[in-house]
């Protein structure tokens, strides 16, 4: 994928370049800084001056920062599409061409985190066409050298994907592997396995203990599953307040499923006070974040 036309660098050359290691700790501290500012378009600024220092080898650095956040919002319990634009956006923010970030990609398939990644961009379309039997691939490799956001997403892949190698079982195995590792996303996903009976038998109680372990441990899927729980009776008893606290703790984290959950208690006066007004500021939350189920219950009420 190499352009006689272009440079071997990705950016203008300085005279007076930092090492390797000083290259690293800026941007990785960059990263961790604005974690929390994905969203507020503040990263740029801070980052202009380096951008003249950065080869095209140390975009191995940018690669691990980015598979290191995403897999940060996935214990987190970010949305599936969420994730996807954070990284859309720290790859504009670094003032990073998609070009540039794949051709790099495709020639640097030497470690899990670029396979990985590499993985993510086909399974997703980000700089290229949608291609979900290289994804599946890729991620296949990545997870045999143990790459933690690969084997998350390959579960994910043999759940959801027909197509490609329907297979409940490694769904079960690799949450298990995750679980072990002591990440929420993983804790959770395992939870979710017990509860409708992925790869395993169903056992609430198990799904009620993991749910609520993700929860302690800030997955806000955990939380939104725990107050599922809680509502209907999975695994332990009934318990609408506490359901309904638990929704509000996820919804607040931007959970849409919880922002949904949230909504459908105030509508019904289930366990609180029917509120219309409430719902229909949850219901809103929910679908602007493209849930489906959230848009046809507010189309519904606004009608009324």
């Amino acid at each position: 994928m190499s352009n006689n036309n272009k440079t071997n660098k990705c950016y203008k050359l300085n005279p007076k370049l930092p090492s390797k290691q000083q290259l690293y700790e800026e941007l990785s501290q960059i990263f961790i800084q604005n974690f929390d500012k994905i969203n507020k378009k503040e990263i740029g600024p801070t980052i202009q001056n380096i951008h003249e220092n950065i080869f095209e080898e140390d975009l191995s650095i940018v690669v691990d920062d980015l598979v290191n956040f995403y897999f940060k919002e996935v214990n987190e319990g970010k949305d599936k599409n969420e994730r996807k634009q954070h990284i859309l956006d720290c790859i504009n923010n670094l003032n990073i061409t998609l070009q540039e970030i794949c051709n790099w990609l495709l020639n640097n398939q030497n470690n899990s985190n670029s396979i990985y990644l590499l993985g993510y961009f086909n399974c997703h379309g980000i700089g290229m066409s949608v291609n979900k039997q290289n994804a599946f691939e890729l991620y296949l490799k990545a997870t045999e050298l143990e790459n933690n956001s690969a084997q998350f997403d390959l579960a994910i892949l043999y759940m959801d994907r027909n197509d490609i190698d329907n297979n409940l079982g490694k769904t079960f195995e690799l949450s298990k592997v995750l679980a072990k590792k002591e990440y929420p996303g993983g804790i959770n996903l395992l939870g979710y396995c017990y509860d409708i009976g992925i790869g395993t038998d169903i056992n609430t109680q198990k799904a009620f203990e993991l749910y609520h372990i993700a929860a302690e441990l800030g997955n806000s899927h955990g939380i939104n599953n725990l107050g599922c729980c809680y509502d209907n009776g999975i695994g332990t008893d009934v318990n609408k307040q506490k359901a309904i606290e638990l929704y509000q703790k996820a919804a607040n984290l931007g959970n849409d499923i919880a922002q949904y959950n949230l909504a459908l208690m105030y509508e019904c006066g289930d366990g609180i006070n029917k509120d219309v007004d409430q719902a229909i500021f949850w219901y809103k939350k929910s679908a602007e974040q493209g849930y489906e189920y959230a848009q046809n219950k507010l189309k519904a009420l606004l009608k009324e």
